[in-house]
């Protein structure tokens, strides 16, 4: 009887939690909702099955034939998903991702409805790309812009009201063959980055079919009542909290971080992983972060052009379930003043087609030499490229989030731990001469695996933490795509391993052994890079004064940060490893550009608009309230013939008034720095001067607004507080 109840459950894939719900198996329906490699071999020929997995690991082109019945089999399973459209899936230049979507549904020749969905469809689209962002490449009236399938990363179904869609992960292109969005440029930079780890680990003597870039992100996020929003027009403008002063409690007790969570957020939590499993997405861990109403997701690592498209699906289906268990899911990087903003950890590492982490230390000696050139070329490639990796995490949000004792500062510096630091030190000091086994092991590399394990810890100030068998680039904003920050870091990567190959490859033609030509180049490049290796804390302000004496770029704000992307040296560096072309490296500079000043653009207009209607006529009207209980007890001491005792009134509205007429006169100067802003033809000169004239002033008008709420009574005050929000839920 056991063993059928047992079988009945599993056939409904469900099981008890303990309290007499019933909940369905993640095991059972992750993946459902993707054409994955089981539907493929299920659906697919075996040859077409065969041909569509070389395409997929090797990049083999698809020929029409192969897409045809590829297309009909992803048809008739959507189908029998309830699907009617389909759409290509892209990431614009925006950073959010687009679709189009069209039906299955076409009338043939005897005009009758039919069901229909070609190779040529499945391969390529044509959305109009006129309202795209292309940052100068392409004038507006050219519209034309193709997407084409990405193979590599599953098509999956998105379920909707009435029936569902397909989406086709793709790349978009232009007319004339530039990238317009930001996977095209990730698919390059993973090529660049496999074909130049392979030419290394040939020199090693193994012959690999890839080596595949993984990425493993983790999410932060803030929840807070839905009705607290629609009321806040600076969080549904701006999508961070243009005004508010400090609540009584922040986060000083430090008693949300992994605290238990709230069941309401539980729920919202659950229903959002059940609809991810769904997707294919491997949601691992949730928890309470470190600010109030602050929570993080994450993601187990994975190829990293897929792992890119299922962090935009886990940002927007975050959100529209939140929406439904009646939240407001804030992804900006600092939605509220005086707590922790939100990041979202980029967690980095190589894998070969053999499963090897060439992060990973070895077991031996020989595959310790390795692990040290793949860690070398990481450093080599922050050290020489780091203001290009500053460049890859720069926005208008992003910048009020790094530096402010929460997150990393804007200087690239790498931690590695004690143990490898001495070990790296002893390499930089330790003398020439022929490479023996002894010699790896006196350094400590024979059984370095075993020392890793006990020994190396975690820097949380860093921004670019080594933490095993991986790195952790710390410092990318909450809202970011992961593409261009992993991007970048490929790209240095694979031009850092072909530059040791060449120099191992000149000591070799000297007379070098191979042991002795690769320890020699990795200890040049230990001694070159030291200064971008930093142990301490990060957040102290002496960090700053040491980082400048090392010649580190401290790039605070995303106008001076952008510019690394069309600096000649990195132009140069890009284009050789076939990532970007120059006019589209121009192009996202300039529309990077054009977004932080659209950005700052419409919070000054928000921050206007409350302050001049919400802000002010609250403040005015107690003042006229004070005014004349003012005038009523002076009349009454008066006329009773008693000391007023008005000194407290009196002062009371004293500061009242001496903040309301700072605030006008701060919202006058912010006026006409708007007004001068819009007055630049160069979209640079326009950025530097709202980072450094408009942005201050924004602050200024908060301060007098965050005043004023300690004045005004709070019966009266126009929009929710702090309290309210990061406290009630």
């Amino acid at each position: 009887m056991l063993s059928v109840e047992t079988d009945l459950l599993k056939s409904k894939a469900v099981h008890s939690n303990g309290n007499g719900k019933h909940t369905r198996r993640a095991v059972e329906y992750f993946g459902k909702n993707t054409f994955n490699d089981e539907v493929m071999r299920e659906k697919l020929p075996k040859d077409v099955y065969k041909k569509l997995r070389a395409t997929i690991r090797k990049g083999v082109k698809l020929d029409k034939d192969v897409a045809n019945t590829v297309a009909h089999a992803m048809k008739e399973w959507a189908i029998e998903h309830g699907v009617t459209h389909y759409t290509h899936w892209f990431q614009p230049m925006t950073g959010l991702t687009a679709e189009k979507h069209d039906a299955f549904l076409e009338i043939d020749n005897d005009g009758e409805p039919i069901e229909r969905f070609s190779g040529n469809e499945l391969i390529q689209g044509e959305p109009d790309a006129s309202s795209f962002p292309s940052g100068g490449m392409r004038t507006t009236f050219e519209a034309r812009g193709y997407t084409m399938w990405d193979p590599s990363s599953p098509a999956f179904i998105v379920d909707g009201p009435h029936g569902s869609i397909l989406c086709i992960p793709s790349v978009f292109i232009s007319y004339n063959g530039e990238a317009l969005d930001k996977k095209t440029p990730l698919l390059r930079s993973m090529r660049a980055l496999d074909a130049a780890a392979r030419e290394m680990l040939a020199l090693f003597g193994r012959d690999v079919e890839r080596v595949i870039t993984t990425l493993g992100p983790e999410q932060e996020y803030f929840l807070i009542d839905k009705e607290f929003y629609h009321n806040r027009p600076d969080l549904i403008h701006a999508g961070r909290t243009l005004l508010g002063a400090a609540p009584p409690k922040g986060q000083e007790m430090e008693d949300h971080y992994f605290g238990s969570i709230k069941e309401r957020v539980l729920g919202f939590m659950q229903a959002a992983e059940e609809e991810l499993y769904r997707l294919g997405v491997p949601a691992k861990t949730r928890h309470n972060e470190v600010a109030p109403h602050q929570f993080e997701i994450a993601q187990i690592f994975g190829e990293a052009n897929v792992v890119a498209d299922r962090n935009q699906l886990v940002m927007e289906v975050l959100k529209k379930v939140a929406a439904r268990h009646g939240f407001a899911l804030l992804l900006h990087e600092k939605p509220f003043a005086g707590v922790n903003g939100s990041g979202k950890h980029l967690n980095w590492s190589i894998t070969d087609s053999e499963g090897k982490n060439l992060l990973d230390p070895g077991k031996t000696p020989e595959d310790n030499l390795q692990f040290l050139v793949f860690l070398v070329a990481v450093l080599k490639a922050v050290y020489e490229y780091s203001d290009l990796l500053r460049a890859s995490i720069a926005s208008a949000g992003n910048d009020h989030r790094l530096g402010a004792n929460e997150a990393p500062p804007a200087i690239m510096s790498v931690f590695l731990g004690s143990t490898l630091t001495q070990i790296l030190d002893k390499i930089e000091t330790g003398n020439g001469g022929a490479v023996s086994e002894q010699k790896l092991i006196d350094l400590g590399l024979g059984n370095l695996p075993t020392i890793l394990q006990d020994n190396t810890d975690r820097n949380r100030t860093s921004p670019f933490a080594f933490t095993g068998n991986k790195f952790e680039f710390r410092a990318v904003g909450s809202s970011a795509s992961i593409s261009l920050p992993a991007t970048i870091l490929n790209a240095a990567v694979a031009e850092a391993l072909a530059g040791m190959q060449e120099k191992i490859a000149a000591r070799r033609k000297k007379g070098d052994d191979l042991n002795s030509a690769v320890f020699a180049v990795v200890k040049e490049i230990v001694t070159a890079t030291k200064a971008v290796r930093f142990e301490g804390n990060n957040y102290a302000e002496e960090w700053v004064a040491e980082a400048e004496k090392r010649g580190l770029p401290n790039l605070k704000d995303t106008p001076a940060a952008l510019q690394a992307l069309i600096e000649e040296k990195n132009i140069r560096m890009l284009e050789k490893q076939n990532v970007y072309s120059e006019s589209e490296l121009q192009s996202r500079y300039n529309t990077k550009m054009e977004q932080f000043c659209k950005t700052i653009a419409i919070e000054t207009e928000t921050l206007l608009m409350l302050a001049q209607t919400s802000v002010l006529p609250a403040a005015m009207r107690y003042q006229t309230e004070l005014l004349d209980n003012t005038s009523r007890l002076r009349e009454a001491a008066e006329l009773l013939g008693e000391d007023s005792g008005l000194d407290e009134q009196v002062q009371l509205l004293r500061s009242l008034s001496a903040e309301i007429r700072d605030l006008h006169r701060s919202v006058q100067e912010l006026v006409q720095l708007r007004h001068k802003a819009e007055g630049f033809e160069q979209i640079s000169d326009e950025a530097h001067f709202v980072a450094a004239e408009i942005r201050p002033m924004l602050e200024q008008v908060r301060r007098h607004c965050d005043a004023l709420e300690k004045l005004v009574p709070d019966a009266d005050w126009p929009l929710p507080t702090y309290s309210e929000m990061l406290f009630i839920m």
